[in-house]
C-alpha cells in the first residue's frame, strides 16, 4: 500500500510517500510497524494526538481496518479560519 506523509510528518520522515508491504490489520498496527522501522518514523509517529489519518482518502480512527486499503495518509490536524 502507499503511505503518504504531509507537512511536518513529511519533513521528519524525509519523504512524501513510500510503498509499504505490511501484515497490519489496523491503522494502529501499521503505525507500530512504521515506528519500529527507524528513528525518523518513531519520532514522527511518537505523539498520535498530533496526527490524523485517512484511509483511501476518508478520515479514519486508529482502529480502522486496513483490509483492501490502497492508501494511508498521515497529516497534522487541519485548522480553518
Amino acid at each position: 500500500m502507499d503511505v503518504l506523509y504531509f507537512a511536518w510528518l513529511r519533513e521528519r520522515i524525509g519523504a512524501p510517500r513510500e510503498r509499504v508491504e505490511t501484515e497490519a490489520t489496523t491503522v494502529a498496527a501499521l503505525v507500530a510497524e512504521l515506528a519500529a522501522r527507524d528513528d525518523r518514523h518513531a519520532a514522527a509517529l511518537s505523539d498520535l494526538s498530533a496526527v490524523r489519518v485517512a484511509v483511501d482518502q476518508e478520515l479514519a480512527d486508529w482502529d480502522a481496518p486496513l483490509s483492501g486499503a490502497r492508501e494511508v495518509a498521515f497529516f497534522p490536524p487541519m485548522t480553518g479560519g
